[in-house]
């Protein structure tokens, strides 16, 4: 089984689609193994970010991600990566096709409702900023 990091981004929280997305993922089997919901700090957001540092957009990134609370959540299932990605659509929300939670949810590239990672590196980078081992619920 795999696992994946999916956070619900501020703009996502403040429209109250937290459950709404957890349900798509509850609904379409996979597992919840943590979930919390944070204030993500400046220097969390840094590090979260950091493979874009040298990127024009890194610095909205850092400020978009703490400007409001997140909930984040490991989840885990068959090919769970992928499986999310699909679920959750194109980064640019106007681009992502319905059904989807960007397609359905999201007018914009920053203002996207959710991240998830992108390849086990990923999530065992980002996880680390997020959880901690203990965090995480074991096998159930």
């Amino acid at each position: 089984m795999e696992k994946t990091l999916v956070l619900v981004k501020p703009d996502g929280v403040k429209r109250g689609l937290i459950g709404e997305v957890i349900s798509r993922f509850e609904r379409k089997g996979l597992k919840i193994r943590a979930l919390k919901m944070i204030w993500m700090t400046r220097s969390q957001a840094e590090e979260f970010y950091s493979v874009h540092r040298d990127k024009p957009f890194y610095n909205d990134l850092v400020e978009f991600i703490t400007s409001g609370p997140i909930v984040a959540m490991v989840l885990e299932g068959d090919e769970a990566i992928s499986v999310v990605r699909l679920m959750i659509g194109a980064t640019d929300g106007r681009k992502a096709a319905p059904g989807t939670i960007r397609g359905d949810f999201a007018l914009s590239i920053q203002n996207n409702i959710v991240h998830a990672s992108d390849s086990p590196e990923s999530f065992e980078r980002e996880f680390k900023v997020v959880f901690s081992e203990e965090e995480v619920v074991p096998e159930y």
